[in-house]
């Protein structure tokens, strides 16, 4: 199985790093090739804070993967606006096995269709926008799983999709040798009340301190 990740300039660095870490545990064990990245603009793009990456193929170039992971970052609402961004979107939409949307990786899914008529998710701060496009269901949940199209909220939460989705295609114990193999247990302490305002996804309200 072909897994790759798109990148752009300005993605968000644990968007896309937190996700690659468990494909390419899952790639040492045999059950996948090893990840690739597909970039939307540069071939050497930064991240929001600052890191550096290089692309292995550019999109207009690239060979379609069985599953495509699409990270988010504030360089993904101008991507959003190529043209030919969106049509290797819509490409991929129809001949990808599964496609993974990370917090605003949802810009990109949006502007190709890929999210209408199904539920999905994206970073709390960017709900607001999500709901207002009427052909998608909005779910304030870590992640959601809608068919072929999966998504999830914000920057870490990509992580725990992306072990769900390798539970649901090769089997949970896996998805339980992944986790051990990264050490992915994630704590339960959640610090003071930041995450009490009333903008949050449902499901950071209802988390206790």
């Amino acid at each position: 199985m072909k897994i790759h990740f798109i990148i752009y300039d300005k993605v968000e660095e644990l968007d896309l790093v937190g996700s690659w870490e468990l494909i390419g545990l899952l790639a040492e064990i045999g059950l996948c090739e090893s990840p690739r990245l597909i970039s939307l603009n540069s071939m050497t793009p930064s991240g929001e804070h600052g890191m550096r990456f290089s692309a292995d193929s550019h999109f207009s170039e690239a060979e379609l993967p069985d599953v495509l992971i699409v990270p988010g970052g504030s360089g993904a609402r101008s991507a959003m606006l190529d043209d030919e961004v969106i049509a290797f979107m819509q490409r991929a939409g129809r001949q990808c096995q599964a496609i993974l949307s990370i917090c605003t990786g949802m810009y990109l899914m949006q502007r190709a269709g890929l999210f209408s008529g199904k539920k999905a998710t994206t970073h709390w701060e960017f709900l607001n926008e999500l709901k207002q496009d009427p052909t998608v269901e909005t779910i304030e949940e870590r992640f959601v799983k809608d068919g072929t199209i999966w998504s999830s909220a914000g920057v870490s939460a990509g992580m725990d999709m992306t072990l769900a989705f390798i539970a649901d295609h090769f089997g949970v114990e896996v998805a339980s040798t992944i986790q051990l193999k990264a050490e992915y247990y994630p704590s339960s302490k959640v610090y003071g009340h930041a995450h009490r305002q009333a903008n949050t996804a449902k499901y950071i309200q209802e988390l206790t301190s």
